[in-house]
């Protein structure tokens, strides 16, 4: 159940780790050729009949040879794996290439903030103030801790007696670094460090700087016909500073945005969808999946001691262990290719209830689906389907689609006929596209167009559909 729910782009991490920790397991070195079927004649040497009771001074220790090497490796296999992980064959894709983990390299956000204060005019003792404060910055590049506490921080952790007042001289010094706004403590200030950091001003320039300083909340809820009588000027002037002001990034950290290990987030798909002139076919993207086998070490061991006479005490003990990790070998191969078959039996499903959403990529021809739907064909329990879901992407011609997508609610139109909700908030998405921006559509106008269209949908819903698809309310998507 944990490897199910593990996405491809982890799945390579926890395969090495696996790898590391039982050396029993290991990667197959041949990964051009085909892998061969193995047959169930296998050698003598290679069965499990071996059932011997091993003595040692008064304490019997039983070794039951169970475990049937042949299903890892056929003596005359020249080292061959019997396992891929990009197996079974009718589930990998045939033009998958073996394939690295798309890695960019790049120094991360407060490391470059780091490198540009040897730049400024600071002693040692106010250097270690200014390292701390940028530490204390988020990925936006905001300083949202308060500056007693920040005093107190710097007590505590590093011996370093300072004040308010020098903090903020300090901080006055940081939000003069590249990228502009960075430092800021909200964002009308980190709009106005970038406002007033403009190369060539000009006169909206200056009563954009007004108006992110004196009249900020006017400008944020939208109320132009304030701002049109506080100076006086008509909409085309007025939209020109807002376009100042607009065009400003309010996440200037942004630009440097990396997960945890310093490494830009890429999505890996799990599954790729091929369309081969109407004939929709999934493959699972394995590329990045190791080639596991049995050691073949191991395999000599379990040989010579089958030979070998006269066993002693350290050698009983060495075959318990030998055998102890290539059942727990046995059992990760296993799970890993129980794994696949789930994997590609739900997406499987998906793709048979979804077929018509995914060979045009139009929304509105989603069908409703829950979790239910999929565990009561396929057989699988509910929380199994959901693990599948869980950080799973799917790879198609009209994008990366991440599993969850595909289940939506069902609603009922004017013909009782059962259309996904993923429908109604693509229809609700196009219309607010289109409306005027001047005179947006308002939420109870919206639900009078979709109870047009034969959709039975009340005006809390809509608001709430509207709110999932991050569309702000009819004033605030106002403009002149």
């Amino acid at each position: 159940m944990k490897l199910l729910q593990v996405p491809t782009a982890q799945l390579e991490q926890r395969i090495k780790e696996e790898l590391e920790a039982n050396p029993a397991l290991e990667e197959s070195e041949d990964t051009e050729d085909e892998i061969p079927q193995i047959t169930e004649e296998t050698p003598e040497a290679e069965t499990s009949e071996t059932e011997s009771e091993i003595d040692a001074a008064d304490e019997e220790v039983k070794v039951d040879d169970d475990v049937d090497m042949s299903e890892y490796y056929d003596e005359d296999d020249d080292g061959v794996a019997d396992y891929k992980t990009k197996d079974p064959s009718e589930f990998a894709d045939p033009d998958d290439e073996k394939k690295t983990v798309p890695v960019t390299v790049a120094s991360t956000f407060h490391e470059y903030l780091e490198s540009q204060v040897g730049m400024m005019n600071l002693d040692e003792r106010q250097q270690q103030i200014a390292m701390h404060l940028i530490g204390s910055l988020d990925d936006d590049g905001y300083l949202r801790r308060e500056m007693d506490a920040i005093v107190d921080d710097l007590v505590f952790r590093q011996n370093i007696s300072t004040n308010v007042k020098e903090l903020l001289e300090i901080l006055a010094k940081i939000q003069k670094l590249d990228p502009p706004g960075i430092g800021a403590r909200t964002l009308d200030e980190c709009l106005l460090l970038q406002l007033q950091r403009k190369e060539e001003p000009t006169i909206f320039t200056e009563i954009a700087i007004q108006i992110v300083e004196k009249y900020f909340e006017q400008f944020a809820k939208k109320h132009y016909d304030k701002l049109q009588h506080v100076f006086d000027m008509d909409s085309v002037k007025l939209k020109r500073v807002l376009h100042e002001i607009t065009k400003l990034n309010p996440k200037p950290g942004s630009l440097y945005s990396t997960n945890e290990s310093g490494m830009r987030l890429t999505i890996i798909p799990d599954f790729i969808l091929t369309n081969t002139n109407g004939e929709l076919v999934v493959s699972l993207n394995s590329a990045n999946a190791p080639e596991l086998r049995i050691s073949n070490h191991f395999k000599e061991m379990i040989i010579n001691y089958k030979k070998t006479k006269e066993k002693t005490k350290s050698q009983k003990d060495a075959i318990l262990f030998i055998k102890q990790k290539i059942d727990s070998a046995k059992w990760f191969i296993d799970a890993i290719q129980s794994r696949y078959q789930t994997m590609m039996m739900v997406m499987n499903t998906i793709l048979d209830l979804q077929h018509e959403y995914l060979a045009t990529g139009d929304e509105t021809q989603m069908r409703p689906m829950i979790l239910k739907d999929i565990a009561e064909r396929t057989g699988l329990d509910i929380s199994t389907v959901s693990r599948v879901a869980n950080s799973k992407y799917l790879q198609t011609e009209f994008g990366t689609i991440p599993l969850k997508f595909f289940f939506s609610e069902a609603m009922s139109t004017d013909s009782g006929e059962e259309v996904s909700s993923r429908e109604v908030k693509k229809i609700l998405s196009d219309v607010i596209a289109v409306e005027s921006k001047k005179k947006p559509i308002s939420d109870l106008n919206l639900t009078k167009i979709l109870n047009e269209r034969g959709y039975n949908i009340a005006r809390r819903t809509v608001a709430k559909y509207r709110e999932q698809l991050n569309i702000p309310v009819a004033r605030l998507r106002k403009e002149l």
